[in-house]
């Protein structure tokens, strides 16, 4: 089982950067694709970013492409993911997750606690 801490969050003006960190612990970083999910206020969860763990092959939500980028750092079990361009429409609390086996849209196997991202316009 792995375990996952987000980190990186806060409040940011529109058209700033952030960049958001998840640190991995417990079974090998390296065993796990890892993803981004975002939950805005009154909505469901939204698939942002993933990265597969053999290639490090990227996927992108379209609201994000072009903006967010998401990386891996395997010798420091950590996935980072670099937000530009921020827009008010990104305020959700951001979810570092992982899966095994694929790169879902929000069925992820495990899971983070959340990091609160927040844009005033």
């Amino acid at each position: 089982q792995v375990q996952l801490v987000e980190s990186g969050g806060g409040l940011v003006q529109a058209g700033g950067s952030l960049r958001l960190s998840c640190a991995t612990s417990g079974r090998t970083f390296s065993t796990y694709n890892i993803g981004w999910v975002r939950q805005a206020p009154g909505k469901g969860r939204e698939f942002v970013a993933g990265i597969t763990k053999t290639t490090g092959a990227t996927y992108y939500a379209t609201s994000v492409k072009g903006r967010f980028t998401i990386s891996r750092d395997n010798t420091k079990n950590t996935v980072y993911l670099q937000m530009n361009s921020l827009k008010p429409e990104d305020t959700a609390v951001y979810f570092c997750a992982a899966d095994e086996t694929r790169v879902p849209t929000t069925q992820w196997e495990y899971w983070g606690q959340g990091t609160q991202v927040t844009v005033s316009s």
